[in-house]
């Protein structure tokens, strides 16, 4: 008996920050390596960067960002402070709802449809008041067919993988993972089934391919893998070197090999 091939989805974050970013993005969807980009679209480079997506056969959402300030006006805060601001409830929910709805107007203006989904930088979509900002905005301006969310709740975590690397996909999970959950499915929209490739960039960690190696044993069908690739890295983009391993990786035999190991298809999310 044939083993079944499980459907997941290989998400590139921050599309529009940096040439090298997208230019791995593009190629990697064109070659079926990826099947998602999120767009940071108050980097101020991203109207010339959006008409590269527009035929691109792969899910293409808002990476919503709160924390880093791109180029564009906006509300922005670091994130230990937006952290404490949401947990407290002392953020101002009228700034929230503008950032959240100038964000979706820019991706809807240079993209010309409707997000696929949203996702968020630094994870800030899961958040405590955002979240419930977010998902007002989308059930008011797209109630007919709601973006899918990302839920950041991990897959199992291999022993393999170094202890600190295991805890940061557990933190990130914990700071909103299944209150978002349960207000998307009040909602009506989508969210998919585990969450890989979070790992910490600043720590040692075991080579790109091993980790991937080890998140893939445990891909599920609708499972996220979230990915950071670069062709090339300015000196002032955050892990530079570690974006570009990443793309060398998936672009690469071995990235091919895991997924047939492993009964795998990148796909966009099947809901």
């Amino acid at each position: 008996m044939r083993p079944t091939i499980r459907p997941f989805v290989v998400c590139a974050d921050d599309f529009g920050i940096e040439p090298g970013v997208d230019q791995a993005i593009v190629e990697l969807a064109r070659a079926g390596r990826l099947s998602a980009t999120g767009c940071l679209v108050t980097a101020q480079r991203f109207p010339e960067a959006a008409p590269q997506l527009l035929t691109l056969p792969i899910d293409v959402g808002l990476h919503l960002n709160f924390t880093e300030f791109l180029g564009l006006p906006g509300f922005y805060v670091p994130l230990g402070r937006l952290l404490a601001l949401s947990y407290t409830r002392r953020i101002s929910r009228a700034d929230v709802r503008k950032h959240i709805n100038n964000q979706l107007d820019l991706f809807e203006q240079h993209v010309k449809r409707v997000p696929d989904f949203v996702d968020g930088h630094l994870h800030v979509h899961q958040f405590p008041v955002i979240r419930q900002e977010l998902l007002d905005a989308l059930t008011k301006r797209y109630a007919g067919r709601l973006p899918w969310l990302r839920d950041t709740k991990p897959t199992p975590m291999s022993s393999v993988l170094p202890f600190m690397q295991r805890f940061k996909a557990h933190v990130i999970s914990t700071l909103g993972s299944a209150e978002l959950v349960r207000l998307a499915k009040q909602s009506g929209a989508v969210v998919n089934d585990g969450f890989m490739g979070a790992y910490d960039f600043s720590r040692p960690h075991p080579a790109y391919l091993t980790m991937l190696g080890e998140w893939l044993k445990h891909a599920r069908a609708n499972s996220v893998l979230m990915t950071h690739p670069a062709q090339y890295a300015s000196d002032k983009l955050a892990f530079g070197k570690d974006r570009i391993e990443e793309y060398r990786v998936l672009s690469s035999a071995e990235f091919s090999a895991l997924l047939e190991e492993n009964h795998l298809v990148v796909s966009r999310l099947v809901s």
